[in-house]
């Protein structure tokens, strides 16, 4: 589908395309770009850059808002040669530094918002995105998939934030994945209210649409008490969420007629409870389609097909991947059904850490195959169910407890709107399940009717020894839960 040796050489046919050229590519809370618009502008960034010096192979971090310059900041740095970086825009200046000093980062992009504290940051040959937007038009140079293309901060939950180093090869695999499952067409519109530096926000969510001819409509932000009137106006075919943003919306009836357009909503990032799962397609009375991916593969691995998904699921492996289930730490492939290691091999896996990290920090690249950390297992039809992780499992007394299957088993109370079960040290079984629950509109919930929860589908080693009860859980990055925080709440309490 994409006979391309790099994303810019795809995003530049489709801005030359006939077809294409004064159809909307980008639609954000400021102004409506069409193809051959933002390709002027990526055009302009390419030639800033090359005019100040960048060589092929140097990094480029880009600090900005929500915008068509920031996209085409992001495309223009990679049209030039370069790996790009996106960096979370609400970082302090100290922040700033020290990510771009970790990664090596040669270069830095910015616009006027955020110019001050690049500068504080002491920030490596700043260059504005308002400043480049003079510059002579240069084209995307000649790359190979083998260049690397983007770097990407992980969320830090395996330990110190660090950049995942991808190759055009991967951002390809990627791209072509997402867009045979989903079918996506220049007919296609898709809400962006992901994070730019996320993984899935430049990936899934700019790259894959923009490959296929498709517009993309960039939300300014996610506000539940609004997002169905901005459905209503900007008509989406698509949409790319989160469970917490899904979870929201639940309080909230969209408008009649207001969902027309939708084709699918999608989930990826975070783990997805069956029990959501339904509650959101009753709401939005269109498929939920779950996923199952990480930074280290660059972005989506395992989808559930639009036509036949299995809820519970986060489907099967996307063209070019594969997915394995071998034992924990072991290379011995497990039978259907039997939980362990989630395993990846295929063209989407990541070149690198940057900086080089220890073993034990993050999913590592063993034998072909990287190993995720995740627990989960395959059915007959290769869908896979992932359950948790590893360093998450439970040990008590002896007993392997998964925290995925007891929140499963609690959220199935009818008052309970979230919930998370880590594990927490006990003198005598090493460790216990502790539940923290957040309860659906300001419900009751008592300890009892969550254990029993459990006890009705689980042995009575499960049940959780505590249950806390939250006003909201503790997130880190986009979606995940922050179990640090929860683990420090449970010794406290």
């Amino acid at each position: 589908m994409f006979a391309a040796s790099s994303i810019p050489e795809l995003i530049a046919r489709a801005g030359r395309d006939p077809a294409l050229r004064d159809r909307v590519a980008l639609q954000t809370a400021r102004e409506t770009v069409t193809y051959a618009g933002l390709m002027e502008r990526i055009e302009r960034v390419t030639g800033a850059l090359q005019a100040r010096g960048l060589r092929r192979g140097q990094r480029v971090a880009l600090i900005a808002g929500r915008t068509a310059d920031a996209v085409a900041g992001f495309f223009g740095a990679l049209a030039a040669g370069a790996a790009a970086c996106v960096l979370d825009a609400r970082l302090a200046p100290a922040e700033i530094h020290r990510r771009t000093a970790s990664a090596a980062i040669d270069w830095m992009l910015a616009d006027a918002a955020h110019a001050p504290s690049a500068t504080a940051a002491a920030a490596p040959r700043l260059i504005r995105l308002e400043e480049a937007a003079g510059a002579a038009r240069r084209a995307a140079i000649e790359l190979t998939p083998d260049d690397d293309a983007v770097l990407v901060m992980t969320t830090g939950s395996t330990g110190v934030p660090k950049a995942v180093l991808l190759t055009h090869a991967n951002l390809l695999s990627n791209t072509w994945g997402i867009a045979e499952r989903t079918g996506v067409t220049p007919e296609d519109r898709v809400l962006h209210m992901m994070p730019l530096q996320h993984t899935n926000g430049v990936n899934n969510l700019l790259m894959v649409p923009l490959a296929c001819g498709a517009s993309v409509v960039m939300l300014e932000r996610f506000r539940a008490e609004t997002f169905f009137d901005e459905i209503a106006a900007l008509r989406p075919t698509y949409i790319t969420g989160v469970a917490t943003h899904y979870s929201r919306l639940l309080a909230h009836t969209p408008p009649r007629g207001a969902l027309a357009g939708l084709r699918f909503a999608r989930s990826g990032s975070a783990p997805l409870s069956a029990q959501l799962h339904r509650e959101v397609e009753r709401h939005l009375g269109v498929p939920l389609i779950h996923s199952y991916g990480l930074t280290e593969a660059t972005c989506t691995v395992a989808m559930n097909p639009p036509a036949a998904r299995k809820i519970g699921t986060v489907g099967t492996a996307l063209a070019g991947q594969r997915v394995a289930v071998l034992t924990p730490g072991g290379d011995a492939p497990l039978p259907f059904g039997s939980e362990g290691e989630i395993c990846i091999a295929g063209p989407s896996l990541m070149k690198g850490y940057v900086p080089a990290t220890p073993a034990q920090d993050g999913p590592r690249i063993r034998n072909g195959w990287l190993r995720t950390g995740d627990l989960g297992w395959l059915d007959e039809e290769g869908y896979l169910t992932v359950s948790g992780r590893l360093k998450e499992i439970i040990i008590r007394g002896g007993e392997n407890l998964s925290p995925g299957r007891i929140e499963e088993a609690i959220l199935r109370h009818p008052a309970v709107s979230a919930c998370c079960v880590i594990g927490s040290p006990h003198s005598d079984l090493g460790e216990v399940p502790v539940a923290f629950v957040v309860a659906r509109d300001r419900s009751s919930v008592h300890e009892k009717a969550v254990q029993e929860c459990v006890l009705a589908e689980l042995p009575r080693s499960w049940a959780p020894a505590r249950v806390i009860l939250l006003d909201a859980l503790p997130e880190i990055g986009v979606g995940k839960i922050d179990r640090q925080a929860l683990r420090r709440l449970a010794a406290k309490a």
